[in-house]
């Protein structure tokens, strides 16, 4: 018998779970990932961004978990070793019409306790980023570049060191309510009974969260990002990040270039309706799954709202030259032939059935129940500071 079942071996979970055993050694927990292995999903296909909260709305979980999570990951990767690099990036309005939302993301920074970042003039532009095509833009220097994958897996191996177990192999298929408030998860291979569960599912969460017994009023709509490289030889190009001024309207970043952990320069991504919910390829197709996604009221909504771009990103998609044109705003040196193919990732985007398209972090909490229904970019960065709200969570419902 446990004191809490987590759902989800991705990085939120696996961060859920050690700040859990951290906070109260005594508590059995342990986590429960449908893949053979951990990370295969938001975390394994993520861009390895380490984010400074530049973006996100001033009192929003997304901005307060962000800068804390980014405080914690640092410090957490500088005593475990695991290697990272703080590059900083470079924000670009490339025509005047952005400025003032250019000058906005500044304002944001300050009030988020960003330090450091620099207003870049013309020029200045080009000291950061030489091939760069803009008019005005910031220098954010808390941003870096790290591989998630290898985080999530320290966090796992520091959670089973304080006696944390993981079940690999196990998709949950169902969560019953048996005596004296238990609760019996039941998985492919290994049933489960345990006081309360944590559903950290991603992709899977609003779907989990059903199981759970919980009020859910959103559904997860998945977003395909795609990716190019830049051929080895166009690399120079691109010294450290070099994001777009992003739509205020529209929970995407849009098209940038990003230096890797491992080495290399990804372009990208778009943002299109994936046909299935871990549809990492345009082949990925589960009928039932996308016409949940296309008859939802609230995805309606939003594609009514927006449909020009929609058309826009699906475009891109198919067609690489209109893909690197949108690249071109950025970087006017490159060209279609400098671009090959790379990886892609899906997005758990949540939205509601008003066709709001949630940007800030949900977490529902309940009796028997922690939800997490909506933990996009930057989760990974803030994992630790997710992980550490969810165990005051836990703590808090035991002590009831």
């Amino acid at each position: 018998m446990y004191n809490v079942v987590i759902i989800g071996g991705g990085i939120v979970g696996l961060a859920s779970a050690l700040k859990l055993k951290e906070a109260n050694p005594k508590l059995k927990i342990a986590v429960v990932e449908k893949e053979r292995t951990l990370a295969q999903h938001q975390t394994g296909h993520n861009s390895g961004v380490i984010h400074s909260g530049l973006y996100y709305k001033p009192g929003s979980h997304k901005a307060k978990n962000c800068v804390d999570g980014y405080n914690k990951l640092i410090r957490f990767c500088d005593e475990e070793e695991i290697p990272y690099e703080l590059t900083g990036k470079v924000v670009v309005a490339t025509r005047e019409s952005q400025i003032p939302t250019l000058n906005m993301l500044y304002e944001r920074g300050i009030q988020n306790g960003l330090q450091g970042m620099k207003k870049l003039v013309g020029y200045d532009i080009k000291e950061y980023e030489p091939y760069v095509n803009g008019v005005e833009g910031i220098f954010v220097p808390q941003t870096g570049i790290i591989d998630y994958t290898a985080v999530a897996y320290k966090y796992a191996e520091k959670f089973r060191h304080f006696g944390g177990e993981i079940f690999s192999d196990n998709k949950v298929t169902d969560i019953k309510k048996i005596r004296d408030g238990l609760l019996s998860v039941i998985c492919t291979h290994e049933t489960l009974t345990t006081r309360m569960v944590i559903n950290c599912a991603g992709l899977q969460s609003d779907l989990v969260a059903r199981l759970t017994g919980a009020k859910v009023n959103y559904r997860i709509i998945p977003f395909r990002g795609e990716y190019f490289k830049l051929k080895k030889e166009k690399e120079y190009l691109v010294k450290n990040l070099i994001y777009p001024v992003p739509d205020p309207n529209f929970p995407f970043l849009g098209v940038h270039f990003t230096r890797m952990a491992k080495g290399g320069i990804e372009a990208g991504p778009n943002a299109v309706l994936a046909y299935k919910r871990e549809g990492y390829s345009k082949s990925d197709i589960n009928l039932v799954e996308f016409f949940g996604s296309v008859t939802y009221r609230g995805f309606l909504k939003v594609a009514a709202k927006y449909w020009k771009t929609g058309f826009g990103e699906m475009y891109r998609s198919y067609s690489k030259q209109a893909f690197t044109k949108a690249l071109q705003e950025l970087l006017p040196d490159i060209k279609k032939s400098d671009l090959i193919k790379g990886g892609s990732g899906v997005r758990a985007q949540a939205c509601d059935r008003n066709g709001g398209l949630i940007d800030d972090f949900l977490i529902m909490d309940g009796k028997s129940y922690i939800n997490v229904g909506n933990a996009p970019s930057p989760a990974a960065t803030s994992s630790l500071a997710i992980g550490e709200h969810i165990a005051q969570l836990v703590l808090k419902n035991t002590a009831r």
